[in-house]
């Protein structure tokens, strides 16, 4: 059986270790070049490889292709592997074939990175035998081939969950539903919406769905999508059946087993940052992990860097760095969680982003705006009516920074919390944030 895996990063090429592991044929072939980290492990494993262009002859003779989520699934290559009827699977499909660990699975439009590493943290310190994998951590393809675990924590996009149809998660979370990459889905919330839902399929009523109880959208969706789990709904208050939520100050998680704690002893602070420790709280409630366990990595989490980062302060003015706020949703977070006036900085690849769900809160903590972007027209249509500063930036970070510096008093905030992808002066949202913090750091 002949096994073409498209794109060679994180996912792909451990994708091609297990196939090799297994003993198919294996091809990998990437469009893009491949880091020389990852043309070592499939030299290593003896892969055949390929960069720079996609071979059709190679590729379109394949039983079954495992597609990195980055491809779109309209992709002209992608469309002719479908006319011919050939099976295209995500990574994390491929590998759940070959374990049978248990599987705790976290997606949503915002704060699932901080949520999968939070689970992680408390699983690890609990000492279980735990993986870390999906857009966070090591390909689980890779961990499945190499270094099997009893436990993957595994933090899922919807991109991920497309190509996705056999895979159980036995523990599935979803944390909100908001408009997102609306791009690669014809612009259409429902398509995006279905997507999510992915993560409920193939659930049996042994395992669990934990999901936000106030998020309008899940509300709805709930009785569409045929689900079996066992529900644990949570909120940020005692109503509605939720059987996670803060009562009188105190973290209460009522079921499998009663739990609680002083909701300040969280290391996170911020209403979202408590839907993130109840979301986790829970998993590792129905993971049987002690309820010490649970109430230390609770509190001594270290949070996920580019999210609400605190990076320093400047004669008198704060810098945080939000790189990791790739929608307008994620930014709504972050300036909810400003105590004083705010220097925004926003820009860069839109997707499709409707700006009407910040305005108040702009106009409410903003004292000025700085656009970072190629293309900022779409910014100054919807902002520059609010009568604010702004600087338009399309050179960089370093002059960002700068102007929000000169635009920012003594004793406000600046912010980058950008509301969109990064890819049009940045190799990724970290590279974004690393940029940022080089450039305060050097003020």
């Amino acid at each position: 059986m002949r096994i073409v895996v498209l794109g060679a990063g994180e996912s792909g090429a451990g994708a091609a270790v297990l196939a090799k592991v297994k003993g198919f044929d294996t091809f990998v072939s990437d469009m893009s070049a491949i880091k020389d980290k990852y043309k070592e492990l499939l030299d290593k494993y003896g892969i055949a490889w390929e960069e720079g262009h996609h071979t059709e002859e190679l590729i379109l003779n394949a039983d079954e292709v495992v597609k990195s989520p980055g491809i779109p699934n309209d992709a002209p290559l992608i469309m002719k592997l479908k006319e011919k009827g050939t099976p295209i699977i995500s990574e994390i499909e491929f590998a759940g074939r070959y374990t049978d660990a248990k599987m705790v699975c976290i997606t949503g439009s915002n704060g699932k990175t901080t949520t999968t590493s939070l689970i992680y943290h408390i699983f690890k310190s609990a000492g279980l035998n735990v993986g870390l994998a999906g857009n966070i951590g090591n390909s689980l393809a890779l961990q499945v081939a190499t270094e099997q675990h009893d436990y993957y924590v595994i933090e899922l996009s919807s991109f991920q969950l497309d190509n996705m149809y056999n895979f159980r998660a036995n523990i599935a979370v979803l944390m909100n539903i908001t408009p997102d990459h609306l791009d690669r889905y014809d612009h259409c919330m429902q398509k995006y919406v279905d997507a999510k839902f992915r993560i409920t399929q193939n659930q049996t009523p042994e395992d669990a769905f934990i999901f936000w109880n106030d998020d309008p959208i899940i509300k709805r969706e709930l009785d569409k999508h045929g689900l079996r789990a066992h529900l644990y709904p949570f909120a940020a208050v005692k109503k509605d059946g939720a059987i996670a939520y803060v009562e009188d100050g105190e973290v209460e998680i009522n079921e499998p087993i009663a739990f609680n704690m002083e909701q300040e002893e969280l290391a996170l602070h911020g209403t979202h940052n408590l839907y993130n420790s109840l979301a986790a709280g829970i998993s590792a409630n129905l993971a049987g992990i002690r309820k010490e366990y649970i109430r230390k990595a609770l509190s001594d989490f270290k949070g996920v860097e580019h999210r609400l980062e605190k990076v320093a302060t400047v004669r008198g003015v704060s810098f945080i760095n939000d790189s990791k706020a790739t929608n307008v949703n994620s930014c709504w977070y972050a300036l909810q969680s400003m105590t004083g006036k705010t220097v925004l900085i926003l820009g860069g690849k839109d997707k499709g982003n409707d700006y009407t769900e910040i305005e108040d809160l702009v106009r409410e903590k903003c004292s000025a705006l700085v656009y970072l972007g190629l293309h900022n027209e779409k910014l100054h249509a919807f902002f520059d009516r609010l009568g604010l500063p702004v600087a338009d930036v399309q050179t960089g970070m370093q002059d960002a920074v700068e102007a929000a510096f000169k635009l920012a008093k003594k004793g406000e905030t600046v912010l980058l919390s950008p509301c969109c992808a990064s890819f049009d002066l940045f190799k990724s949202y970290e590279d974004r944030g690393d940029q940022f913090k080089a450039c305060v750091r050097a003020l």
